[in-house]
Order: structure tokens, then sequence, then C-alpha cells
């Protein structure tokens, strides 16, 4: 199979587009979603409709309530802000929640 077959492969050259239909349909075709993979999803989103990017935003919250190590009700709102803060200032947002994600052992 070459690398166009690849779902991932067509995943990431999507999310490289920054095209919210092609990053959305790229990513139905995978089995799963790791976490760094859902973030730039809600860096795609973001600047589209603000509903979608909302539970968007969410869903990686929520999952990162349950995947990240020892995460605590200040991280989970720390993680908010940051989401919150991310179609405004995406680079300041996503330095944050990078920095969390890293404490945190889902980096």
């Amino acid at each position: 199979m070459t690398s166009d077959g690849n779902p991932y492969v067509r995943f990431r050259r999507a999310l490289e587009t920054g095209n919210e239909a092609l990053v959305t349909a790229a990513a139905l075709e995978l089995p799963r979603i790791a976490l760094d993979d859902a973030l730039r999803i809600c860096l795609v989103l973001r600047g589209g409709n603000a509903a979608r990017y909302q539970r968007a935003a969410v869903r990686w919250l929520g999952r990162f309530a349950l995947e990240a190590r020892n995460v605590t009700i200040d991280d989970l709102r720390h993680a908010a802000d940051a989401l919150d803060a991310l179609p405004a200032r995406p680079m300041e947002a996503m330095e944050r929640l990078q920095r969390l994600c890293v404490a945190r052992g889902v980096a």
C-alpha cells in the first residue's frame, strides 16, 4: 500500500491544508485519534463555526481529563482557559496546552 492509501497520512496532509472539510473527512477514516491530533483538529476548527469548535474543544478537554496522569481541577481550568483563548491567540494557547500536556504525560 502506498502512503496515499494510508488514512493517517491523508489525515496529516489534511491538517497541513487547514481545510476544515478535508480534516473532518480524513479524521472519520481513522479508527482512533490521538489526543495531540485531536488538539490539532481544534486548531483547524477555531476559525470556522464557533459551535463546532466548542464541541471539539469540550471533547478534547474531556479526553484530557481521562487520559492525563494525575490531572487536577486546576489543570482542567487552565486547559479550558487555553482552549477558550485558542481562536484569538493560537500561539499562546497552544504553548500553554503543550506545557500542560507535557507536565501530565500526554505529549
